[in-house]
């Protein structure tokens, strides 16, 4: 199917230059296409545009209206185009960006002031939910997922590694004593995290290793749980991330069990496919990475 709008545009530069093949030449194609485009346009309209001879053009009467439309909405097209177009280039607009809600708070949210220094015309609004919403529905530009990356055909670049950790506070452990085996943990009031698709606490590094806990707290965000464990209530197993500042403080200590710690995935960086992205989503995308590339706030060691 021939494009329309180009049609009307070899039609308004015919009428200017007198000639479907200079109209033509200007744009780049043929004359018989030039002359193909018109007779679309034409076929599509149900009118003749114009009285063609084979030494001049003129304008019918629907021609001559049709014409004033065509000057009215082409500079409108072209001033949308080189809108759209820009921001392929140029960084600016409202940016979009889903978050856990922990994750944003503690470690994006303090990187958008030094991003918005880089970038004054980009606005970023921080979307703080623990739970996975869909990017394309929810009108989102990109997202940071925590945890084994779902197949999709969602864009993805890696920002850091997410260890998960087994910890508690010097004072349930003194009440309840401490486990040393991953079967232990049945034994303990385990606290946890609603969202996970497994009531199983999974070990090992594939997570073949799993047992059944039970806890009388459960909580869809883990500095909730975080804040209970602190408090002496229970076993919490928890991203590194979120509970490495009360591992630093005393306030927690790690658990050495007979299996490792299962390995969730990483964190990453998620956006609509597109071969060739908006520059807000590229810019913001390359700063991040950076920002996590050497070493991330919540190591510990």
């Amino acid at each position: 199917m021939l494009d329309r709008i180009t049609g009307m545009r070899i039609f308004v530069r015919a009428v200017s230059a007198g000639s479907l093949s200079a109209a033509g030449r200007h744009l780049g194609i043929s004359p018989a296409m030039a002359t193909k485009h018109v007779d679309a346009l034409e076929s599509h309209l149900g009118v003749k545009l114009l009285h063609r001879t084979t030494r001049r053009l003129s304008l019918t009467e629907a021609g001559s209206d049709y014409l004033e439309a065509c000057l009215r909405i082409l500079p409108e097209i072209e001033e949308a185009e080189a809108s759209a177009a820009s921001q392929r280039v140029e960084a600016r607009g409202l940016l979009r960006m889903n978050v856990p809600l922990t994750f944003g708070s503690r470690y994006i949210a303090p990187l958008v002031p030094a991003f918005s220094q880089r970038h004054p015309a980009v606005r970023v609004e921080l979307g703080l939910n623990d739970s996975q919403v869909d990017l394309i529905d929810g009108g989102w530009d990109m997202a940071v997922r925590i945890g084994r990356l779902a197949d999709s055909t969602l864009q993805a670049r890696r920002l850091a590694d997410c260890p998960l950790v087994v910890c508690a506070a010097p004072a349930y452990l003194d009440e309840r004593g401490v486990p040393r085996k991953v079967a232990d943990l049945a034994q303990h009031n385990c606290l946890s995290y609603t969202l996970s698709q497994s009531k199983d606490w999974a070990f090992g590094r594939d997570g073949n290793a799993r047992v059944t806990v039970s806890g009388d707290l459960l909580a869809n965000n883990g500095s909730a749980l975080v804040a209970a464990a602190v408090g002496g209530q229970g076993i919490i197993y928890q991203p590194q991330f979120i509970v490495a500042g009360a591992l630093r403080r005393g306030e927690l200590v790690v658990l050495e069990l007979d299996k490792p710690a299962m390995d969730v995935g990483g964190i990453h960086l998620l956006y609509p496919p597109d071969r060739r992205p908006p520059a807000k989503v590229r810019v913001m995308a390359d700063y991040l990475v950076e920002s996590f590339k050497d070493e991330v706030p919540w190591a510990l060691a």
